[in-house]
């Protein structure tokens, strides 16, 4: 299949297949004016000059330079902010916010933040993608309740006259931060339940459900995702050590549960662990997550359902065994303290 280019808001230029190319443009991140080419075209175009109905591709090759240099440059829906990762295996990403600026984050998530800062509960995340008006509201809402989602944000605004404030997050569990760069990523990123931190205002945090049952029932991710669309910064979390992928018409198969996050350009499916001796005394599962398509893939190396597994098959109170804490008085101590 032949590759496409496209022009995103920052004037940068992504090479991206015609299937992903569809996608971009169902998702709004193609606009009809975003300009694209492909080989045998002889200038770039509007993307609705160039392709009226369905996306077709052509070939391959390097694209000629833009018309008139590069295209005007659009301004961010997102909030510009900074930010810094501090720590190494429990993080905490603090974010740095101009005069106005604005940092949303699940209830529950903020660290601590410098005097200046205020914070308020807000239903929904502020940012237009998701609009639409009340009912708009009320829809994206309604899908949070569903999937037992809180139904508010908190909103986090550097309120001070003049100079920076800082307003930090940490993740609940040990393991990493990633920030994403929306716009570098065509806008939007798919990433497991619960996975997301934090982000700039302006980015949309919706609910992606699954469309196979299989992937759904099977899949470790269950049948709901977490949908970040925007073009500004946002933050997720994993537990362990991160690994990113990027496939490039490869196949990559996962444990389930380890998968944290990937582009829209990826696709995402079950199958059987092996053989039915491989499936039921392997020690792997029953099903694996495969992946696939043209996209960036994050995997973790320690899913939290693994580490709380572990934790509730050590504990005493659950039948399991001290073995860490052999000495003799740690066991009169337990003794008299009932545990």
């Amino acid at each position: 299949m032949k590759p496409w280019f496209y022009v995103d808001s920052e004037r940068q230029r992504h090479q991206v297949t015609e299937e992903q190319l569809q996608s971009l443009a169902d998702s709004g991140v193609v606009r009809p004016d975003t300009l694209i080419w492909c080989e045998g075209m002889a200038a770039w175009l509007a993307s609705a000059q160039a392709m009226p109905g369905l996306f077709k591709s052509a070939a391959g090759g390097p694209p000629p330079p833009l018309p008139g240099g590069s295209p005007p440059a659009m301004p961010m829906k997102s909030h510009d902010v900074d930010y810094e990762i501090l720590g190494n295996e429990m993080q905490i990403v603090e974010i740095e916010l101009d005069p106005g600026e604005v940092v949303i984050a699940e209830a529950g998530g903020m660290n601590y933040m410098e005097d200046g800062i205020n914070f308020e509960t807000k239903m929904g995340d502020g940012s237009e993608a998701s609009g639409g008006g009340l009912m708009g509201l009320l829809k994206n809402v309604g899908k949070r309740m569903l999937t037992g989602e809180s139904i508010f944000m908190t909103h986090f605004t550097n309120t001070a006259p003049v100079g920076k404030k800082r307003v930090a997050f940490a993740a609940p569990y040990p393991g990493k931060i990633i920030p994403l760069k929306l716009s570098e990523y065509g806008g939007e990123i798919l990433c497991e339940k619960d996975a997301f931190l934090c982000a700039a205002k302006g980015t949309a945090v919706g609910i992606a459900f699954q469309k196979k049952l299989g992937a759904g029932l099977f899949g470790g991710e269950g049948f709901i995702l977490q949908r970040l669309k925007g073009d500004g910064l946002a933050f997720v979390h994993a537990g362990g050590h991160i690994v990113k992928k990027e496939l490039r018409g490869e196949r990559l198969r996962v444990d389930t549960g380890c998968l944290v996050a990937f582009t829209s350009g990826i696709s995402y499916d079950i199958e059987r662990a092996g053989n039915l001796k491989s499936m039921f005394f392997g020690g792997e599962g029953l099903f694996l997550t495969t992946l696939s398509g043209h996209g960036t893939v994050w995997l973790q190396s320690l899913p939290f359902s693994r580490l709380a597994d572990r934790i509730l098959a050590n504990a005493p109170s659950a039948g399991g065994a001290s073995t860490g804490e052999g000495s003799l008085l740690g066991g009169i101590g337990r003794m008299l303290d009932g545990n």
